[in-house]
């Protein structure tokens, strides 16, 4: 599949140009020359890295859907269901109101915003204005509703991870209880997993022109000189994510037995494509088959990765916090703790369900901040220049968190091969196949096969 590591049997290792990372690599690099050297066409390359993310989401809705529902008729009953959503979403709960307080504290300590002295009449509110509108139609009540499809089909032709989410489960647990009777429709779900898998491997081939086009457009469009003007933000949120990530996260990972640095290393393909588009989304297919290929149970991939991508924003949250204090900062704007606290909850409310597409932080500020009147909207178009260097990191760090609560709740429920892990991590090969998922807790009767890792 989409393994760095892999060696193909009987051919020695592929020749380091063949491996997704570095061509990724090094179409980054020609992006951002193009980019500052001629922005005007390296804005016009925008068309690739859409296309490349277009496709992609084409392929999410049935790769999360067989996961989950191949993943759950692996389960005995729905106790299981309900233990490891329950764990994940303990887990999303704690580490996403963790982000939210770290960037609350780094924003109070750094100050990143002190001294700019900008006063929020002369901002231009029409800049950000879209933004606000899209924030105020961003309603928890909205969301919750728009977790249910019009149709059972709607949910496939939407593009929602959420709403493929609600279906999947619904199917998954209507063959749990219909039992061996399902068992023909399980096996034809594996048969077309294994081809849909295939074609990930197919859309993967163009991640290194989805890259380029993506951050050639960012550069050309935005400018690295747009950053120099508001460095203390982006300087302070790049350097409070990888805090968090290599101290909060790293600490977790060690406690669960397996080093951070290790799994980093282990997806460095798929965080660079992350960071060339500037979407987590771009690398969820390919995350949720390297999360079993190391060892994680498939009903624990199908749950966490998916609904994470909803539930599990570190780097949002971090994000949410530290420019809404900011702007706050910057138009000198004197918020009280209590008006901090305020700001902290309505964040923890409004960043759930904010998808991994670029742009999404900021219209989830946007909704933060249209609650908290202490803030004015219009100060978004202070950071509006550089948020797109920052949806980079915000990205990656929400893709990194994922992949991390994976691996810990599939430990917490027992559904964690880590011999498998720690060779994967290691750079080793480990076997052909994944773990069966009749080794799962499968009801009896139910032969479901195993699920092809090569």
């Amino acid at each position: 599949m989409l393994s760095d590591t892999a060696s193909t049997a009987g051919h020695g290792p592929r020749p380091f140009y063949r491996h997704l990372y570095f061509q990724v690599i090094v179409a980054i690099v020609l992006g951002a020359l193009i980019g500052h050297l001629w922005p005007t066409f390296g804005a016009s390359l925008k068309p690739l890295g859409d296309g490349f993310i277009k496709l992609v989401k084409m392929i999410i809705a049935p790769v999360i859907f067989i996961t989950i529902v191949t993943g759950l008729a692996g389960m005995r009953d729905l106790r299981g269901v309900g233990s490891v959503a329950g764990k994940a979403f303990g887990y999303f709960l704690v580490f996403s109101t963790l982000a939210l307080i770290v960037g609350l504290i780094v924003a109070n300590v750094v100050r990143p915003g002190a001294g700019m002295n900008i006063d929020p009449a002369t901002l231009d509110g029409s800049s950000v204005a879209n933004y606000a509108s899209q924030a105020h139609d961003s309603t928890l009540t909205g969301f919750l509703l728009d977790i249910i499809p019009n149709t059972m089909v709607g949910a496939f032709t939407q593009g929602n991870i959420i709403q493929v989410l609600f279906v999947a489960i619904l199917f998954g647990v209507g063959i749990i209880l219909v039992g061996e009777r399902a068992k023909p429709v399980v096996t034809l779900l594996e048969a077309a997993g294994q081809v849909v898998f295939r074609i990930v491997d197919i859309l993967m081939k163009a991640a290194p022109v989805g890259a380029f086009g993506a951050f050639a457009f960012t550069i050309g469009a935005y400018g690295i000189g747009t950053v120099v003007n508001l460095a203390a933000l982006v300087g302070t949120f790049y350097l409070t994510a990888a805090v968090f990530v290599i101290v909060i996260l790293g600490t977790v990972c060690a406690v669960n037995g397996f080093s951070i640095f290790r799994l980093i290393s282990y997806l460095k393909a798929e965080i660079l494509l992350v960071l060339g588009t500037s979407s987590s989304e771009s690398a969820l297919p390919s995350l949720m088959e390297k999360m079993e290929k190391a060892g994680c149970a498939r009903p624990v991939v199908g749950l966490v990765v998916p609904t994470g991508y909803s539930f599990n924003l570190d780097g949002t949250n971090i994000y949410m916090t530290l420019a809404a204090l900011f702007i706050a900062q910057a138009t000198n704007i004197d918020l009280s703790l209590g008006d901090q606290i305020m700001l902290l909850l309505v964040a923890m409310l409004s960043s759930k369900g904010a998808a991994g597409v670029t742009g999404a932080g900021f219209i989830t500020l946007a909704a933060t901040l249209s609650i908290v009147p202490s803030v004015p909207i219009a100060g978004m178009a202070i950071i509006l220049g550089v948020d797109r260097f920052m949806s980079e990191c915000r990205s990656i760090t929400n893709f990194i968190g994922n992949a991390v609560a994976t691996v810990v709740v599939s430990r917490w429920e027992g559904q964690l091969d880590t011999q498998r892990l720690h060779a994967v991590l290691g750079g080793h090969e480990f076997g052909a196949k994944a773990t069966p998922v009749t080794e799962i807790n499968a009801p009896a009767g139910l032969n479901l096969g195993e699920k092809n890792a090569d």
